[in-house]
């Protein structure tokens, strides 16, 4: 039996981004279970009590997207006893050594080079378009896995904003639930706790002026742009969800029916 978590959200010391998606509405009246389905950002800095408590939820599988530079650059995720470790490498918007390496040190002009005048959202908006169109297999190896035995389950990237947005997003699409509440629920990682610690090489003021942080905010923000340009993605390539779901992820009913047996209430 899964542990009914509270509604108030613990404070995790290590592990920034963390919620339950239980409680999410569908289309038909349902809901998601609480207990069932978390996400969060990486868990390599958790603490001893941060362990203890995701210990306690229970968990079947830890989905991790992030990919090898993810893993040199934050470390390898805390283990947890009893629990499966899937690793599925997705796109990072940001992907790239030159390009991570050039939001941390970067001066002033480069970073207008290569983030102003709109390019830092485009950026965002071609990725999720890309990860939609090209990572089919992935997600639906995630979604396989949940409708088998892989529940409960947490989903993580590096922020827990990307790369798991979109696969918790394309889970809750499978489900039913309401778009308008996955998209709240994705622009939830932008609260002030939630959000993604910049670090920037040097400590003077200059490298987190208020240009900089400006030119960088594209990166670090859940935008409802960037999910909004996946959900046309999906309808301007398979013409619909469901047909995405199907064809795109192999996800037929029976499939999608095993998936709301085990996330909704």
């Amino acid at each position: 039996m899964t542990q009914q978590i509270p509604s108030t959200e613990p404070e995790l010391s290590g592990v920034r981004n963390f919620r339950d998606v239980g409680g999410l509405p569908t289309v038909d009246g349902r809901r998601v279970r609480h207990g069932v389905l978390f996400r969060s950002g990486h868990l390599a800095h958790a603490t001893e009590d941060d362990a203890a408590f995701l210990s306690s939820l229970g968990l079947h599988t830890i989905f991790d997207f992030r990919n090898a530079a993810d893993q040199k650059l934050e470390g390898p995720d805390v283990e947890l006893p009893g629990v499966r470790n899937v690793n599925l490498p997705l796109s990072d918007p940001a992907d790239g050594s030159e390009f991570w390496k050039m939001v941390r040190d970067g001066e002033i002009e480069q970073l207008r080079e290569i983030l102003g005048e709109g390019k830092g959202a485009n950026r965002m908006i071609v990725s999720y378009r890309s990860i939609i169109k090209e990572r089919t297999g992935e997600h639906a190896r995630v979604l396989r896995s949940l409708a088998e035995d892989s529940v409960p389950a947490l989903m993580h990237c590096a922020a827990g904003k990307d790369r798991a947005g979109l696969s918790i997003a394309v889970t809750l699409l499978a489900v039913g639930v309401e778009r308008e509440a996955i998209v709240a629920d994705y622009l939830e990682s932008n609260a002030k706790h939630r959000r993604y610690q910049v670090r920037r090489s040097g400590s003077s003021a200059a490298g987190y002026s208020p240009e900089v942080m400006e030119l960088l905010s594209p990166l670090f923000e859940a935008r409802a742009e960037y999910l909004t340009a996946a959900f046309e993605t999906i309808e301007e390539t398979w013409g619909s969800v469901d047909t995405y779901l199907e064809q795109g992820l192999g996800a037929t009913p029976e499939v999608r029916e095993r998936l709301r047996e085990r996330l909704l209430d």
